[in-house]
């Protein structure tokens, strides 16, 4: 149990720690397009984020593939600028750039786990089985997530009804301001 625990703090941690930035910015990129009362959907799409996280994380720690963690370093952030991108260009079509939402998520979860696999390989022995460490780590993820999205969704509650900001505004605004940073991430970790 203890060694679940151990793993799921560390899952925890690596969504809502202030060096996770990536994945904050990444997540807040997938869900602008959404209203707090889509969050059934909401869920599902950061479990597809989860989902594909996990694939490319045990894959990587049963050393099935290896990435230079430069190159994953650049793609992660990359990643993020595709999908706020792909929120500014297809604001208008609100139900389209949803279900690609769930696409983006899915593939580009397996480009975000590559991020944490070489720290995972050091940490799980080649004895261990690595299934309670996986499973700890997601959970702890989940959880990250979850609360990242409910601080997310209060804050558009209140811009939408307090501060009677338009939905597309919204969308523009937070997409802009991601797409900015994460770019200049991308910029900065250029691998060649």
């Amino acid at each position: 149990m203890q060694d679940f625990l151990f793993y799921l703090n560390l899952g925890w941690e690596h969504i809502i720690s202030l060096d996770a930035l990536d994945h904050q910015l990444f997540v807040l990129a997938l869900i602008a397009v959404y209203s707090y009362s889509d969050w059934k959907k909401i869920l599902i799409l950061v479990t597809a984020f989860t989902i594909g996280h996990s694939i490319t994380l045990a894959l990587s720690i049963l050393d099935v593939f290896r990435v230079p963690s430069d190159w994953v370093e650049f793609l992660i952030p990359l990643t993020i600028v595709l999908t706020s991108l792909d929120n500014i260009i297809m604001k208008n079509q609100k139900q389209t750039l949803m279900r690609a939402n769930y696409y983006l998520a899915l593939i580009f979860g397996l480009v975000h786990g590559m991020g944490f696999a070489n720290t995972a390989r050091v940490m799980i022995a080649k004895s261990q089985s690595i299934a309670l460490p996986l499973l700890g780590f997601n959970i702890g993820l989940e959880l990250g997530q979850i609360v990242i999205v409910a601080a997310i969704l209060i804050i558009l509650f209140i811009a939408l009804n307090l501060f009677k900001v338009n939905k597309k505004d919204w969308i523009l605004f937070v997409s802009s301001g991601v797409f900015a940073l994460s770019l200049k991430m991308t910029l900065e970790r250029i691998p060649f």
